[in-house]
Order: structure tokens, then C-alpha cells, then sequence
């Protein structure tokens, strides 16, 4: 049998282990260390009880049982098992169990002690994934508090031991060179207009006809795999084979087997770790990868592709060089490999914290962040997790674990799928709802259809064993809650997998709910959704998302629907799976969130004001319609808004207001300006919009800004910046202080004979731009000088004047003559008069 490097090392760990609780084991890929560390610690003296290895991935966790149970020449299920979502082999004899993580918080939850374990190794630690962070925090609580003795293992091929060390007590540190076969990197590059399965596929090709043995191929994602496999068409002599977590136990067993043919598998992400590729000698790396990223913003996890990190190519290459020599293909330059970011960023980073908020508080701890963490928790985030637990019902005000909370906590599922599992089962919907949770979290059962329900029906007819599996998980998840009475007897009826049954029916307290669009809306109240344009591409939701629907959809058809899984930016994602909803079960499910509003909203364009009354389940509307209820005081608040929002201009100033404005800013008296007014808006508007319903019907604008003023300013105005202009001749005229130029008053030139002095206004004495005019009122001189008028042109404007205007006097010293606005024959009978 072949040595593996590991086995150098295992004595040092086994010491280590012997004289301390934890360790942390760095080891290259291929050293073995996934598959020989744990049969190792069976023989010691304190593992008298189980050991779990914790797998990132279902595929690696149910692999490395079966490689120990075969090294051991026994079944898997027996000394070797394994424990995953949807599949599980083992016994009473079983001491070795390969879980997922998320088996194990699940596992350690219900049994903080972890009776009868021995030991915990956590497997590929390096990927930093929320689970496997939050998994190794609450060991590390357990066994400070509970368990010393138990061992507690850290293991990567890329870790920082440093940092895993100070965070697990100064743990040793146990490094394995591991095997080293030489690889060699050869970097093709890629055009950027090129599209990825294209590329991926020539050089696919380039690698079968260049080199020997099996070719090991990274695409993002499953979509990619597809379109690549097509490009590639036939290969003769060549086994392709997919990978990836969505296909079923025996076409990935398949992947991973020895086969007397040539293999080619073309892989996601899932092929980084933890698996040996048996006959690979050849890895071509996209250089893509496809991770969930939290959109805080939204609420909603969505799945991005993005450059893979340094770490990540430098695994995908490993591969090749497992069993052998081998080599890499890369679809970039060698260049761009240092603008790479150096390591995936820890999923606790970016993920929704709800399940783990959760989590801590029924752990007992109510903010997580008091866990060891190597990256504690954002604050925001669980900020963020704490207000959806308690719209959840999960956590109570005090950030304590409800009864509610605790059943949703108890079931292997999220919190939203958790809580839509336990009250659809309250309403004798948990078989649904559990096939509901099973298709969320399973892509491509049903094939991948956005119609929910065609997805749901095509999977109950499905045969195979993926299929098989995901029907007996649901039938598990269903029966984690008692059914109602009623429900009991009918689920007998239409069982998992029968293809004659229609989709059930049910009316909770007589009100008929579709069922599948009752769970979907109970996990996601937020994503309740109403199509908002005739085609049926664009949708408004609940949460205040907008969203998007291939319009060529039948569920495009439909006038609300109740989203269950989207893509994209949260402004405009697109919508992956919903089932048709009705109204009327929208007011079933929600009728205490739904509120009835009354608005009065201004209309600037108008100046007037609008009632309106609105029906809202957050932030759609359901319906509206005019308001004849709505008040005197909320219409007179809706005016006194649309002033204070869009301006003072909407007012419909006389001109005597306008005047005193000018006049008030030219006498420095301040109050009356745009920024004064509208500051203390408040103070002199409302009184004046009692009982009107528009802006144009107000009155007493004039007398508001004098009283606003009050009497000593006004007095003030009244001597710095009077109102009107008295002339010689006993003529009154209006001070215009709004012109450019300074203050201005327009009368007849003779109404100033005998005035030698040029008027002024103001405290600095300005003077006032006379304009001057003929007895037409035709304009003939304008001056801020009289005196200089009189003694210049006026013997010119004299002249022309007294052919136009004989009647009327043209003295040659006007300012010694008499100020008159009569003809001269007025003035002789007024004289004779006399």
C-alpha cells in the first residue's frame, strides 16, 4: 500500500493530542490527511467515543467515508458512515462520521456536551465558509465550558496556522510537507470579448491533444458546465463526466471513480478540496467563480461571479499533480495572477447572520460577536439579522429566543424556510411546505422552471435517485411537525411522488389558499409581489424591491406573485422562481399588517391638494381612491407642506406685499426674505389657509408679513423706505424698490418745478431714480441728478416739448417756477379764481 505524506506526522499529532485539548494540522493536498487522521485516532487511549470530520461539501464529506470504509475493507456505514442533508450511511458500530458543517451546529445545538464524542477535526478550515467559522466557535464554547476533553482539530492545505493557533489555545502546530509532483503552469489568456465556454473549450481541446490522462475542467457554474459540454460535442475515447453539488450521488460517484477511459469532468467549484480525482493529470481553470454575496440593502443573497482568489487557483492546479505529474491550464495571463485577491473573504463577512443570530441566542450568548471568532461578525450585519428574527417571531424585544424560535431553530432548515415550514404546518400545509424547502435549496429538481408549481409537479413524477432522496428529505421535514387532525388523513392521499394528484387545495377557516403560494409568501412577506406594466416584465414587492420577469413567462400573465428566489441587483432583480397568488390570500395571510392610510398630498403643478385613501401591505399598494373624509386640518397641513417643500412663489403675492418685501430689505429691516419666512412658516401661513383647498384662494398675505413685522419695524420702513413719493405739486406716486438701479418713481416733470434739491430715501440718503415723463406719460428723462437736469438739458427737452405740449408750461428755470400738472389756461382761471 502506498504511504501517504501525512503518515510522517501523525505521531507528532497523536503526541500533541495526548498532552492537549486542540492542534491544528497543516497539510498539502494529497498528503491524505481528510482520510488518514481520523482512523488514526481510534487506537488512543481517550477516543473511546465517535469522532465527527466535519466536509464543506456533501460530495466530500460522503466520499471520504466511503475511501476510509474501502482502505479499511469494510462498507461505508459501518466503522466509516456519513451524515449529509439529503443522504446518510451509518450504524451502532460507526466511530468515524464524516458530517457537514451544518450537521454538526445542528448536532451540537441540540447536545452542547456532544455526548459520546471524542474528537471534532474540521476539514478544509481555510475556506472560512459561515458554518465551519460558527461550527468552531460553538466547539470551542462547549469544550471551555463543558468538555475539556474534548479534542478539537483544525486542518487545511492553505491555513494560517498562526492565527488558528492563538485563537484555538495556543494549539500546536503540525505541518506535513506532503507530496510534491512537479506541475507545470501554462498561461493562455483570454479575449475579453469572448465568451467563457468558448474559451473554455478550445483550450479543453488544446489540453486533450497536448497532454496525457484525465482533464479536470473549473467552470463557475452549472449553466456554464452545460453550455461548455455542448461546445464540445462528441469526444471520441473520451468519458465527460459533470460535477457539482445539483447532480445525483451516482453520476458525482462516477466523476470521482477510476474508469478505464479517458476522463474529462467538467467541474464547479466543488472539485477545489477534499477530493481526489482518480486518472486527473490535467486541470484547465477558468480563473471564475460563482459565491453568494449578501445584499444587505435588499435582504437578499444573490449569487456573483467573480475572479477566483490566488488560493483558489493554486488548489485547482493541485489537483493535477495529486496521483502524478501534472499540468495547468489557465485562461489568463501570468501577470494578472498577482492582481488576484489572495484568498476567498470569510463568508461571516458577507452572509446573512440570521441563522447564526439565532443560533448564539438559543446558545445562550445574545450577541454572537462574544464567540471566538478568527473575523467576529459585523456589527450591521447582526443589527441587520436581529430585526428580521423578530419579524420572524423568533426573537421577543428582549432578544430572547421565542417558543417560535426554538421550533424554527430545531428544524435543519434557515430561519424563513423554518418559520414558513412550522406555520404553513399550523395551517395542515407542512407537506408542502417542506417540498417547497426542498426545491429552494435543491436547484434544478423540477428543472428550473420560474413556475414554482411546474417545478413542483415535474419533481413528483421525477424518477432517479437525486430525486428519490429529495422526496424522502421532504417527507422527514414534514414529519418534524405534527399535522392538523384534518390534514392528516388527506396527506395520505397525495403523497410525494403520486402524478396524478392535482396540487392540494386546502381553506384554512373556509378561505381557499393556493398552497404553494402560501408557503412561498410566508418565508418571503417581504417579496410578495404585483406586476406594475402590461407585459408583465417589471414588478413592485412588499419589501419596496423592484423586480424583473422574462415577460415571455406564463407567470407573466399573472396579476400578483409570490417570489421566492432572485438574481441580480437589488433595483431590478430577476425573479428565479414564484408561484401565482391571490388577493384575497394575500389578505389571509397578512390581513394584520395590511393598513388603510389617508393621505392628502399637494400638488405643486396645481396648487391644490388631493385626499387620497390608500389600502398598503408595506410599501405596495393595494388599492386607493378619493378621500371625502379627509379634515380641514389635514388638507390646511397639506398646503402648509407643499409651501414649505416647493417655495413661497406658489403664493399668490399681491403686489403690496411684494412692495413691503422690497422695501423692509432696502430699509435692512430682516424677517421678510425667502429663508425668514420659511422658517417661521408656521408662525403666519396657517391662520391664512383656514378653510381653502388651494394656494390661489389665499388672502391677507400683505397684513400676515405686517404682523409679522410688528409695529416699530414698520415704523421704521415707513421713515427709511416709504411707501410713496409726494411731489411739489401734491401728487403721490408709488416707490418701486425692486428695479435694478435702485429705488424709482415715475411722474410728469412738471409735477418737480421748484424743486431744487434731488429727493432721497434712507437713512444714507440714496438718491431716487426719477423717471421723468411728458404730460402723455411718455418718457423724456431719466436722472438721479435734478438739479444738474434743470441747469443742463432740460433747455433742449423745454424746447421740443412746447411744440409737442403748447397747452402745458415749459418754464426756462423750472426750478424756480410753480409745480403744476394743469394746462396754463388751468392755472390762469384757477389764478383768476383766486
Amino acid at each position: 500500500m502506498t504511504t501517504l505524506p501525512i503518515e510522517a506526522v501523525l505521531p507528532d499529532l497523536l503526541a500533541a493530542l495526548r498532552e492537549r485539548s486542540n492542534a491544528v494540522l497543516v497539510a498539502p493536498p494529497g498528503a491524505g490527511k481528510t482520510t488518514a487522521v481520523a482512523p488514526a485516532l481510534l487506537g488512543e487511549g481517550w477516543c473511546t467515543g465517535e469522532v465527527l470530520l466535519l466536509s464543506p461539501r456533501r460530495l466530500a464529506a460522503r466520499a471520504a467515508a466511503e475511501r476510509m470504509a474501502a482502505l479499511a475493507g469494510e462498507p461505508a456505514g459501518r466503522t466509516f458512515g456519513y451524515a449529509t442533508r439529503m443522504d446518510s450511511k451509518r450504524s451502532a458500530a460507526t466511530r468515524v462520521t464524516v458530517v457537514t458543517e451544518g450537521i454538526f451546529v445542528n448536532r451540537i445545538q441540540a447536545d452542547p456536551e456532544l455526548a459520546g464524542v471524542s474528537a471534532v477535526l474540521f476539514d478544509e478550515v481555510h475556506e472560512r465558509s459561515l458554518d465551519s467559522d460558527f461550527a468552531l466557535a460553538l466547539a470551542l464554547d462547549a469544550q471551555a465550558g463543558l468538555r475539556p476533553d474534548l479534542r478539537l482539530v483544525a486542518m487545511s492545505a492553505t491555513l494560517d496556522g498562526a492565527r488558528f493557533s492563538a485563537l484555538m489555545d495556543d494549539a500546536p502546530v503540525i505541518e506535513s510537507e506532503g507530496r510534491s509532483h512537479p506541475l507545470t503552469i501554462r498561461y493562455l489568456g483570454r479575449a475579453p470579448e469572448s465568451r467563457i465556454e468558448e474559451a473554455m473549450a478550445a483550450a479543453i481541446r488544446t489540453a486533450l491533444r497536448e497532454e496525457d490522462g484525465g482533464v479536470l475542467a473549473f467552470l463557475p457554474g452549472v449553466a456554464e458546465i452545460e453550455r461548455t459540454a455542448e461546445r464540445l460535442g462528441e469526444l471520441p475515447g473520451i468519458a465527460l463526466h459533470r460535477l457539482h453539488g445539483s447532480l445525483d450521488p451516482a453520476a458525482q460517484r462516477a466523476a470521482i471513480a477510476p474508469s478505464g477511459t479517458r476522463k474529462l469532468v467538467l467541474a464547479t467549484s466543488i472539485a477545489e478540496t477534499s477530493l481526489t480525482l482518480d486518472g486527473i493529470r490535467v486541470v484547465v481553470d477558468s480563473g471564475l467563480a460563482r459565491r453568494p454575496r449578501y445584499d444587505r440593502a435588499a435582504g437578499m443573497t444573490r449569487l456573483v461571479t467573480e475572479r477566483a482568489s490566488q488560493a483558489a487557483a493554486t488548489q485547482r492546479a493541485g489537483r493535477a499533480a495529486r496521483q502524478g505529474p501534472g499540468v495547468a491550464y489557465r485562461l489568463w495571463e501570468e501577470a494578472a495572477t498577482a492582481g488576484l485577491p489572495r484568498f476567498d473573504p470569510p463568508e461571516i463577512l458577507e452572509a446573512d447572520l440570521s441563522a447564526l443570530t439565532l443560533a448564539a441566542a438559543i446558545w445562550g450568548i445574545a450577541d454572537p460577536r462574544a464567540l471566538r471568532w478568527l473575523d467576529p461578525p459585523p456589527a450591521a450585519a447582526v443589527e441587520e439579522a436581529r430585526s428580521r428574527l423578530k419579524a420572524l417571531e423568533a426573537l421577543d424585544t428582549d432578544l430572547r429566543p421565542t417558543a417560535h424560535g426554538r421550533m424554527i431553530a430545531s428544524l435543519p432548515l434557515p430561519p424563513r424556510l423554518g418559520h414558513m415550514l412550522v406555520r404553513a404546518g399550523e395551517m395542515g400545509l407542512a407537506r408542502t411546505a417542506a417540498e417547497i424547502a426542498v426545491l429552494l435549496g435543491e436547484r434544478g429538481l423540477g428543472g428550473n422552471d420560474a413556475d414554482l408549481e411546474a417545478r413542483l409537479r415535474r419533481w413528483r413524477s421525477e424518477r432517479g435517485q437525486r430525486a428519490e432522496s429529495a422526496r424522502r428529505l421532504a417527507e422527514r421535514w414534514a414529519k418534524l411537525l405534527p399535522l392538523p387532525s384534518g390534514e392528516r388523513g388527506r396527506a395520505a392521499g397525495d403523497g410525494l411522488g403520486e402524478t396524478s394528484s392535482p396540487l392540494p387545495t386546502l381553506s384554512p377557516e373556509g378561505r381557499g389558499l393556493n398552497p404553494v403560494a402560501t408557503c412561498v409568501a410566508l418565508a418571503f412577506p417581504d417579496r410578495v409581489a404585483r406586476r406594475r406594466d402590461a407585459s408583465g416584465e417589471s414588478w413592485a414587492s412588499v419589501g419596496g424591491r423592484g423586480f424583473r420577469l422574462d415577460p415571455a413567462s406564463n407567470l407573466a400573465r399573472q396579476e400578483w406573485l409570490a417570489v421566492a428566489e432572485t438574481a441580480g441587483m437589488a433595483a431590478g432583480a430577476r425573479i428565479l422562481s414564484a408561484a401565482p397568488i391571490e388577493r384575497t390570500t394575500i389578505d389571509a395571510l397578512f390581513g394584520d399588517r395590511i393598513e388603510t392610510r389617508r393621505t392628502v398630498r399637494f400638488d405643486p403643478a396645481t396648487g391644490a391638494v388631493t385626499a387620497l385613501r390608500e389600502t398598503r401591505l408595506g410599501a405596495l399598494r393595494l388599492a386607493s381612491g378619493p378621500d371625502s373624509a379627509a379634515s380641514a386640518a389635514e388638507i390646511e397641513a397639506a398646503l402648509l407642506e407643499g409651501v414649505r417643500e416647493h417655495g413661497l412663489d406658489l403664493l399668490p403675492w399681491p403686489e403690496s406685499a411684494g412692495a413691503l418685501r422690497a422695501r423692509a430689505a432696502f430699509a435692512g429691516i430682516e424677517g421678510l426674505g425667502e429663508t425668514a419666512l420659511l422658517g417661521r412658516l408656521d408662525e403666519w401661513l396657517p391662520p391664512l389657509l383656514a378653510g381653502k383647498r388651494r394656494l390661489d384662494a389665499v388672502e391677507g398675505l400683505t397684513s400676515a408679513l405686517e404682523g409679522l413685522l410688528g409695529w416699530d419695524a414698520m415704523r421704521t420702513i415707513d421713515r427709511l423706505a416709504p411707501a410713496r413719493f409726494e411731489s411739489p405739486a401734491g401728487s403721490s406716486h408709488a416707490i418701486d424698490y425692486e428695479v435694478e438701479g435702485g429705488p424709482k418713481v415715475e411722474l410728469r416733470v412738471q409735477a418737480l418745478f421748484g424743486l431744487a434739491e434731488h429727493p432721497t430715501v434712507g437713512a444714507n440718503r440714496v438718491p431716487l431714480v426719477l423717471s421723468l415723463t411728458s404730460p402723455a406719460g411718455r418718457p423724456i428723462q431719466t436722472t438721479r441728478d435734478l438739479p444738474g437736469f434743470w441747469r443742463g438739458s432740460w433747455a433742449a427737452v423745454a424746447k421740443e416739448m412746447r411744440g409737442r405740449y403748447p397747452k402745458h408750461p415749459w418754464p426756462d428755470d423750472p426750478a424756480g417756477a410753480a409745480a403744476t400738472l394743469r394746462t396754463k389756461k388751468a392755472d390762469a382761471r384757477r389764478a383768476e379764481s383766486r
